[in-house]
């Protein structure tokens, strides 16, 4: 089918074709579950819970575990204040979490149900703890969903209990992997610092198999950590997208300074991160972890060969493609197509522009791209058409473009639907960096194996 993609750019109005995102209320789910005891409640129809439990489990290969106010046409006519109030009485007798995390759909952000006022007039047992966040899956991208509900955390459960902030780092890690969740927590260890990590999915979405069914896995920030947040010396917000206005929400309610750094992908970005925690901590970096900085310089310099002047377009999440953009730039390579499907944050959002970002990296390194937010994967797809690439980093749906043009595609992001074990594992930090190179590089080898003719089979490569 996309082999009949036209490479005729023609400007659209409004039309979405193949998109490069999916809803808001995705995000809130997969949030909601990085804290310890929740249970995630979709206020809306069976369905929409369903798609959104089923694309999570499909990428972690884990039970995403949610309820949901199961809207009747009743409810979709008259409102689902009697729904959610009920739901919120059933799931506390049935399924007894320590935190209910509500999210909103478009059916519910069309009537207008009030949440709060629902939630006061609600039955909640005492020492138990209802949440919401409002997350229309017709505005903004499932990015936008994860931060208004790490948003709502700050705004429900964040408290300045003392009257000196503690030396401690809360970390708010994004729209991450577990695995990339373990790795920046090994990190702000190594450093020697207290810190904790909100939304934390480690834990959650990596559970180990034991043998017994467990509702609530013992991952996840607790209450206590989350409440304690308030309290803290300092907020980093790796990814500006999925992280900032929480941590914003946190220094106008709590007054705990924040940070706003890329997602540590590369050695730049993994360097910034160290380094402020090094200033505001007056923590030394460890030798272990110059040690795995030596290591990834020396890997890159040992490689450079098999990535320069290679072109590549990148497409997923806004915080996932910039880091991306910049640690294939430091490899040497050219990315001539850089998109995200995140048009940007939600409304009132302080967070700045995707394209704006990538540019200033562009510029610096005097390259001419295409550079799009709020983007879909036609676009992409005629780019490549126009202007071929060497290499795609992307999500899973990016092989129907890869097959149909011929291309090497590395999967990174969310969602990988076709591949297991990569949630496990991390992109982030140095150790990352180093499992990206290998993949890059595997993927880049693999073709000229393909390609080479007999006389030009190579050994050593």
């Amino acid at each position: 089918m996309l082999d009949c993609t036209p490479k005729e750019i023609k400007q659209r109005h409004g039309a979405v074709i193949n998109p490069a995102k999916t809803c808001q209320p995705i995000g809130a789910m997969y949030a909601a579950l990085g804290i310890h005891s929740c249970l995630p409640h979709s206020h809306g129809s069976q369905g929409c819970c369903s798609f959104h439990r089923m694309h999570l489990s499909r990428h972690f290969r884990e039970p995403a575990m949610a309820s949901t106010s199961s809207f009747t046409e009743g409810a979709s006519v008259f409102g689902g204040g009697a729904n959610l109030k009920t739901s919120i009485k059933n799931v506390f007798s049935i399924y007894n979490p320590e935190v209910m995390a509500i999210h909103t759909t478009c059916l519910t952000e069309t009537i207008g149900d009030d949440i709060p006022s629902i939630i006061k007039s609600a039955e909640v047992p005492e020492g138990k703890l209802v949440i919401h966040a409002n997350t229309p899956s017709y505005q903004g991208s499932h990015i936008t969903g994860f931060s208004n509900m790490t948003k709502g955390m700050v705004t429900y459960i964040a408290e300045a209990t003392s009257s000196a902030k503690k030396e401690q780092v809360n970390i708010i890690p994004g729209f991450v992997n577990p695995g990339d969740m373990r790795e920046i927590k090994r990190l702000v260890k190594a450093m020697g610092i207290k810190f904790i990590m909100f939304p934390d999915t480690s834990g959650v979405m990596d559970a180990p198999m034991t043998g017994k069914f467990s509702m609530y896995p013992k991952g996840g920030a607790t209450v206590a950590q989350i409440k304690d947040s308030g309290n803290s010396k300092l907020t980093l917000a790796l990814g500006r997208f999925a992280s900032n206005d929480a941590a914003e929400a946190l220094t106008k309610k709590c007054q705990v300074p924040s940070t706003a750094l890329k997602t540590p992908i590369g050695i730049k970005a993994t360097d910034a991160m160290l380094l402020t925690l090094r200033r505001a901590f007056a923590q030394d970096v460890p030798a272990e972890l110059e040690e795995e900085r030596g290591q990834l310089v020396d890997i890159m310099t040992d490689t450079h060969f098999h990535f320069h002047g290679k072109t590549v377009a990148i497409f997923g999440d806004p915080d996932i493609v910039t880091g991306l953009t910049e640690f294939v730039l430091s490899l040497g390579m050219v990315p001539l197509h850089i998109l995200t499907g995140t048009p940007g944050g939600a409304m009132g959002s302080s967070v700045g522009s995707f394209e704006d970002d990538v540019n200033e990296m562009i510029s610096q390194a005097k390259i001419t791209a295409n550079v799009k937010a709020g983007g879909d994967l036609f676009t992409l797809h005629q780019w490549i058409k126009n202007q071929p690439v060497d290499l795609i980093i992307g999500n899973t749906y990016g092989k129907y473009i890869a097959r149909a043009e011929d291309i090497p595609l590395v999967r990174v992001g969310f969602p990988v639907l076709d591949r297991s074990v990569h949630s496990y594992l991390p992109i982030v930090g140095y150790r990352g960096a180093m499992r990206l190179i290998e993949s890059i590089s595997g993927a880049l080898l693999e073709r000229a194996d393909r390609d080479a003719a007999d006389e030009d089979f190579e050994l050593v490569m």
